[in-house]
């Protein structure tokens, strides 16, 4: 009997390590956050350690060289399961039936560049980066957009590939959710698994609201609400919420480069949970479509709100209490956010 269970094992692994690979793309395969990224999608980190995969990486002509010795390097790593890798400038290439996108890409601001100008030249990248999608990719596709402004770009990219559905794009707000959870973690002397449902409400950019109102610190074995495991309401309304805000300048202060190591790891944990789902009674921090939120928050957004992931589809946590404080906080954000899709729509219109 051992043996015959022990020949059935074998042949279900057999099967599984030869199951098909998906075809992953990351735009802006050339810069930082690609570089610390690469090597952990590779590597089966991300997609699961049986899930065989096909790199392709996309970037702008004057990078192809520099793309070239990212596959060296992914080569020399010698991954198991990478079976391909592509570079590539062509987004035909690039968004060919693929399984998963992450939009890393994006016009940076530079010095002296206003923020309608950096509006303009992003609604051109992601209109173009959507319209390949929607001709090229899978329709069940699952797009995650991390270059900034990461909510309207997600957004323009959406309503360029109106045959996807719009629960397939998301924007990244997990960097701001694990920068809270470890600041609540610091704060309470436990380590940062010990937090959980944090949410960041709202827009990637200085105006997010870290919410710890309904998060949970498990302090000795106990899980305790976060506001009594502190014991510091000045500091949650405070410093606590100004830290998570503006971490990215105060990386870019201290590094001279934006984020990339921590950038990467949140990539990995936003696509990991939406290929496996989110563990049970815990949500995170996602920037998706406003539609149907219980929340009061306009519906043609993309908006970070609390999810729970389960079989690659996302559910808001919808009825969490709000008060006055919060309040406040979630319709700022999304007042910058109308903001920003209305300048972005009138260039898409153009």
């Amino acid at each position: 009997m051992l043996t015959l269970l022990t020949s059935m094992y074998l042949v279900v692994r057999a099967v599984s390590s030869q199951a098909e690979p998906i075809r992953v793309v990351v735009t802006g395969a050339a810069g930082q956050i690609a570089y610390s990224l690469l090597y952990s999608i590779a590597k089966g980190d991300v997609f699961g350690k049986d899930q065989p995969i096909i790199l392709v990486l996309l970037d702008i002509p004057p990078m192809l060289p520099v793309l070239d010795g990212v596959v060296m390097e992914l080569q020399d790593c010698a991954l198991p399961l990478l079976r391909e890798v592509i570079p590539t400038d062509k987004v035909e290439v690039g968004f060919k039936d693929i399984d998963a996108a992450i939009l890393v890409g994006s016009m940076p601001r530079k010095e002296g560049m206003e923020r309608k100008d950096l509006l303009k030249a992003n609604v051109a990248i992601f209109k173009t980066q959507g319209a390949a999608l929607d001709k090229y990719a899978k329709k069940t596709v699952k797009v995650l957009v991390v270059g900034n402004p990461a909510n309207t770009n997600c957004l323009i990219a959406s309503k360029s590939a109106p045959s996807i559905p719009k629960e397939n794009f998301s924007c990244l707000t997990r960097l701001d959710h694990n920068r809270a959870s470890s600041q609540v973690a610091m704060r309470c002397g436990v380590s940062s698994d010990k937090v959980k449902n944090v949410i960041i409400w709202g827009n990637h950019s200085s105006t997010q609201y870290p919410d710890v109102h309904h998060a949970k610190v498990n302090v000795h074995g106990t899980e305790t609400p976060a506001y009594d495991a502190v014991k510091d309401e000045t500091w949650l309304r405070g410093d606590f919420i100004s830290t998570v805000q503006l971490r990215g300048a105060a990386v870019i202060k201290a590094r001279k480069l934006s984020s990339a190591m921590s950038a990467a790891k949140a990539i990995c944990d936003h696509m990991r949970d939406i290929w496996f789902g989110t563990k049970e009674g815990e949500f995170i921090s996602m920037g998706v479509y406003a539609t149907g939120n219980s929340y009061g928050i306009p519906e043609d957004l993309i908006y970070s709100f609390p999810v729970e992931i389960k079989n690659k589809t996302w559910k808001m946590v919808d009825g969490l209490p709000i008060n006055d404080f919060s309040r406040a906080k979630m319709d700022a954000t999304a007042a910058e956010l109308v903001e920003e899709r209305d300048t972005a729509l009138d260039f898409l219109s153009q």
